[in-house]
């Protein structure tokens, strides 16, 4: 929040006390405790009738330092806390120099001079990350409210990114952001998935470890500061070194959680009933034999919420009405090889006949007064599960089971973040902090019970809401979007900034949710949606089948899923990156390009993993502007040479979009297009392009069992490409990107290790 009236004074209403001077410090073996005067004059006087604040600066990880500001240290902290990770056998190291003192970890600092007007600065690589200054450290009371308040500086040509899944502009700069989960669409500053962590192109991230709500400032109240506030007595925040983007992600999903790999199914065509359409097996039976028919293949399909019955959500009961044999259809479902998808949410309706069994065991979050907590927004009457009690959290967990057991694959946990602040929790949190991080608890009990019940590396979600850590439990998606171009662009905002906040898979709503869109909408959002990690048909009132749209718009769907499905050998291995390192499968043109400043504002295209450029097309007639790194780049659907740095305004058809091959990249294809599943590095293609002279590629092939990789390593010396093989179950080929395409695959006999081929400049 604004505490300020311009420079010099302070809002109607608003005190606030700044650190201006080190009282005392307690430097210890790994971290340092500073005590901040607050007080104008200096002497003993200024120790009577002014607040001194407590700074504790110390270390969880190589590469981060974390800040600790207090004033009153005597309020009780009933929770939540977002789960941490500290480094094992980490430490970090503090000196002092005359009146310098300092506090190290690796190869980022903190140092303060003692001596001299209060300022922390963050050092790394002999340069000042940021800084917090003569306002960087306070505190503010505004209406009888106290506020913790912090700054820290931002340089000339600095810009923010991150703060979750937001839809308003890619950078942050000029923005008044809270963090603070809301249902607001995907057109609104509001947020489904709010994350207390911003990352800039300076080579530093700044996470604030509150799980409440968190008030940024991004020099939108003092121009040349990140301000955050919150509403308590103490403020804690880590300031996380790179000094690349990757770097900085790397170290803060090692703090807060690394995202689990979703199963390779995952990764094919979702297909959904859509919202409030009308729907009953019959209806299911003919989109599978629709999409069949028309060889478009099918991975999962979803069944949204009306397979339960109205005004029951949730009860976990398929509507015998519409439904009479709910297991014999999904187990005919999968015979067919689909997975399934069903949608809950973690509210029990009034005429749910849970809504009583909830009530009388104690289960259903209650108001001061021992009520249940009730209105009518959204399901009549509805509750809400109280995840903050085991018991609330195993009896939850037991319904998902029955369904499981009947036959569900996975779940949409919908919702999550309309969470009252006039409650009382089971465990006593704090209301103001369970908002935000209900998200978590609700995520986290579906994901356990998806791992138990289906195994390691089988649990799945396609979840909205979340917070801090919630990349754990993948995959997210936008949440509401209208059936606009505009309304596709505004998602990938969306999508790319929950990359730069730790989120490493993510979808969206192929074709938008509210209204139909035109076939040049849905035909642009199909192409989108299947380079996406995730990839769902899905809308509100009205069918997302691409037959209803046109005949071009069954071409498209049927091409671009086939093509993802022959990705994906390289999906997965995106997918384990975002696991393993933090980096996302769809990834901002700043974190694959941070020395390129014309990337850092990239907010219409991507890279999808390491290799592929996409830019989506978000125009009627099919022109799109996109900028293309330096380099020459190959169009992967048609072998074109394009050569970078520079923007380029090309037209498009509805069979292509820029989809373009980094160069020196080798692309993994694998031999089936009808499945995400299969043994990928069987029959796979190399497609080699643009290869730099004297250097070496290594591609990783997964192996479907979580096994042994194959690894390829592409050489290229002189005139030829040598490419060598290690673990290779059987025959492969490779494919040359020359100045006029692609040439001709060169097969690979079983057994053989290596090929070498001329190269064609």
């Amino acid at each position: 929040m604004k505490f300020t009236d311009g420079y010099w004074l302070m809002r109607d209403g608003v005190a606030a006390t700044f650190a201006n001077r080190v009282a005392d410090a307690r430097v210890e073996e790994n971290r340092l405790t500073l005590y901040g005067s607050t007080g104008r004059a200096r002497g003993r006087g200024q120790t009577l009738n002014s607040p001194l604040l407590t700074v504790e600066c110390f270390s969880p990880a190589e590469g981060v330092i974390g800040v600790r500001s207090t004033h009153h240290g005597g309020r009780l902290d009933p929770g939540p806390h977002f789960g941490l990770t500290p480094e094992a056998g980490h430490t970090a190291k503090t000196r002092v120099n005359d009146q310098v003192v300092e506090l190290e970890s690796g190869p980022l600092s903190v140092r303060i001079d003692a001596d001299a007007l209060w300022q922390l600065d963050f050092v790394a690589d002999g340069r000042v990350l940021t800084s917090a200054g003569k306002r960087g450290t306070g505190f503010a009371t505004a209406e009888g409210r106290h506020h913790m308040v912090n700054q820290l500086s931002l340089g000339v040509g600095e810009l923010v990114y991150g703060l979750g899944e937001r839809f308003t502009p890619f950078t942050k700069n000029g923005q008044t952001v809270d963090v603070w989960q809301a249902d607001g669409g995907t057109a609104s500053e509001q947020a489904y998935k709010n994350v207390p962590f911003y990352l800039t192109n300076r080579g530093y991230g700044v996470f604030v470890n509150h799980p409440g709500l968190v008030s940024y400032e991004i020099g939108s109240e003092a121009v040349g500061q990140v301000q955050f506030s919150v509403e308590d007595q103490s403020v804690e925040y880590y300031v996380i070194y790179g000094p690349t983007p990757k770097e900085i992600l790397d170290r803060y999903t090692a703090l807060t959680g690394r995202p689990a790999l979703p199963p390779a199914w995952s990764f094919g065509l979702w297909l959904s009933t859509s919202f409030t359409t009308d729907y009953d097996e019959a209806t299911v039976n003919s989109f599978v034999q629709g999409m069949a028919d028309r060889e478009i293949p099918l991975s999962v399909f979803h069944f949204d919420c009306f397979w339960m019955k109205a005004y029951q959500w949730c009860d976990f009961t398929w509507d015998p009405d519409v439904f009479p044999d709910p297991e014999g259809m999904l187990a005919r479902l999968r015979e067919r090889g689909l997975r399934i998808s069903a949608w809950i949410n973690p509210y029990i309706g009034q005429k749910s006949p849970l809504f009583e069994e909830g009530k009388r065991l104690g289960h259903l979050v209650r108001t001061p007064e021992g009520h249940v907590w009730q209105w009518d927004l959204w399901q009549a009457g509805m509750a809400l599960v109280d995840f903050t009690s085991p018991a609330a959290r195993e009896w939850y967990a037991e319904k998902l089971r029955t369904l499981l057991r009947q036959g569900v694959d996975c779940f949409k946990t919908d919702f999550g973040e309309r969470v009252p602040t006039d409650v009382v929790w089971h465990d006593g949190s704090d209301p103001e902090r369970m908002h935000n991080y209900y998200a978590q608890l609700y995520n986290d009990t579906v994901f356990q019970v998806l791992t138990e019940e289906r195994g390691p590396g089988e649990a799945v979600l396609f979840a909205r809401s979340a917070t801090a850590g919630g990349q754990q439990f993948p995959v997210h998606w936008g949440g509401d979007c209208e059936s606009t171009f505009a309304a596709m662009a505004e998602s990938l905002r969306g999508g790319l900034s929950l990359g730069l906040s730790g989120f490493g898979f993510w979808s969206h709503d192929i074709g938008g949710f509210e209204g139909t869109p035109t076939p040049a909408v849905f035909k642009r959002w199909v192409q989108f949606g299947l380079l996406s990690s995730h990839s769902r048909l899905h809308g509100s009132g009205s069918y997302r089948v691409p037959w209803n749209y046109d005949e071009e718009s069954v071409t498209v769907t049927r091409d671009f899923a086939r093509l993802k499905n022959r990705l994906a050998p390289y999906l997965l291995r995106a997918g384990e990156q975002a696991r393993d390192q933090g980096t996302p499968v769809m990834r901002a043109m700043v974190l694959e390009f941070p020395d390129d400043p014309s990337c850092h504002p990239l907010d219409r295209q991507y890279m999808l993993g390491d290799d592929l450029l996409v830019a989506p097309v978000f125009t009627e007639d099919g022109e799109v502007e996109y900028y293309v790194p330096a380099g020459e780049w190959t169009h992967l659907l048609s072998g074109e040479r394009v050569s970078g740095p520079g923007w380029r305004r090309e037209r498009f058809g509805f069979d292509s979009l820029p989809l373009l091959a980094r160069p020196g990249s080798v692309i993994p294809f694998g031999a089936r297009d009808d499945s995400p599943e299969y043994a990928w590095a069987e029959s796979v293609t190399l497609r080699v392009h643009a290869p730099v002279d004297g250097a070496e590629v290594v591609t990783r092939v997964p192996a479907p069992d979580g096994g042994r990789p194959t690894v390829f390593r592409t050489r290229r010396v002189g005139g030829e490409v040598t490419v060598t093989a290690e673990g290779a179950p059987g025959p492969w080929s490779v494919v040359l990107a020359g100045p006029t395409g692609y040439g001709e695959p060169v097969p690979v006999a079983a057994g053989t290790d290596t090929v070498t081929l001329p190269v064609a400049d």
